[in-house]
């Protein structure tokens, strides 16, 4: 059973678009979901609390705030939302549990400071060896010179970058009704599901 958490102690990067949306990819396989808080704020709840009954299922897993618990009996993969600011012991816990840690960072230079300390923290980790780590670039427009900066950073860090996601008001639109880009037509989100591929065949390696 694969656990794919969502991490990066800035907030604000994208964390709970991405988890939202690969709990919807795997859904869309017809695999058994679970997404689960780590996030105090329950984005991914809340998100699951709006999702329409004829939607692929995806149930909610609630982490009690001092330890991460198993998941049921029955799922077949997992994906944790996590907060801002996480670290030290509650970090350890979380790669411990993870198979894979996906890495969402804007393009700006605050996100690129905070994420390469967290990398470095991540990497340092007891539990990091057992653990596939990538890079996804979030509300990226290819055309700026902050999308350069964001490029120079993930040449020399050493984690493979499976995707650039644009900055679109499909994610916001989508997530307000408990939906994610693979619920949909592919027709309408098609330049969206194309940038997302290298990060699905990543997540089925």
């Amino acid at each position: 059973m694969p656990i794919i958490v969502v991490a990066n102690p800035k907030g604000g990067v994208g964390k709970s678009t991405l988890s939202t949306n690969i709990a919807g990819y795997y859904a869309s396989r017809g695999h058994a979901v679970m997404l689960g808080d780590v996030d105090r704020q329950l984005s991914s709840k809340l998100w699951l609390g709006l999702r329409p009954s004829a939607a692929r299922p995806i149930t909610s897993w609630e982490i009690d705030a001092d330890a991460i618990a198993k998941p049921p009996k029955g799922t077949t993969h997992v994906v944790l939302d996590t907060p801002a600011g996480l670290h030290g012991k509650r970090l350890n816990e979380v790669v411990k549990m993870a198979d894979r840690i996906v890495v969402p960072l804007q393009p700006s230079v605050f996100d690129i400071f905070a994420t390469r300390a967290f990398l470095d923290e991540l990497i340092q980790s007891k539990h990091a060896s057992k653990t596939q780590i990538a890079l996804v670039g979030m509300r990226v427009d290819g055309r700026t010179i902050a999308a350069d900066h964001l490029h120079e950073f993930v040449d020399k860090v050493g984690a493979p970058v499976v995707g650039y996601l644009r900055d679109t008001q499909n994610y916001i639109h989508l997530a307000a009704r408990g939906l994610t880009l693979f619920d949909v037509a592919p027709g309408r989100v098609a330049k969206d599901l194309e940038q997302w591929q290298d990060l699905c065949r990543w997540l089925d390696s």
